[in-house]
């Protein structure tokens, strides 16, 4: 897991919604904001992968947008958002093993196919013959 946090860069505006005389004055929500092709820590295929797989989060100019407005305080805020912009990257930058194509065995296939029969069986003596 790759922390990238010097690279972010924080904006902030005053969150929406209830909460009165807070919501109007003080600046809660965190919009945190990450340049997918000028960071130093990702090497091109990286940025390559990053950028297909979130590619509906990132803007016209190749920034990785969020905002998280979930606390009452700026600072508790900033701190949701870091953390929720290095596990998306993070999780993007997963690769699943490679599927290997396997045949079922012999006995499996017989197995199957017994069974197959036999339900063929039962319905055939369910039906109803003048």
């Amino acid at each position: 897991m790759r922390d990238f946090a010097k690279e972010l860069t924080y904006k902030t505006s005053r969150s929406s919604g209830a909460g009165g005389q807070n919501v109007n004055k003080v600046e809660t929500s965190v919009t945190v904001m990450w340049n997918v092709a000028e960071s130093s820590l990702f090497t091109g295929e990286e940025k390559e992968m990053i950028s297909s797989k979130l590619k509906n989060r990132i803007n016209l100019e190749g920034i990785l947008q969020l905002t998280v407005s979930e606390s009452r305080t700026q600072l508790q805020n900033k701190k949701i958002a870091t953390e929720r912009i290095i596990g998306i990257v993070n999780k993007s930058l997963f690769r699943p093993k490679p599927r290997k194509a396997t045949k079922p065995s012999k006995r499996q296939v017989e197995k199957r196919i017994k069974a197959k029969k036999q339900i063929s069986e039962k319905k055939e003596n369910r039906r109803f013959r003048p």
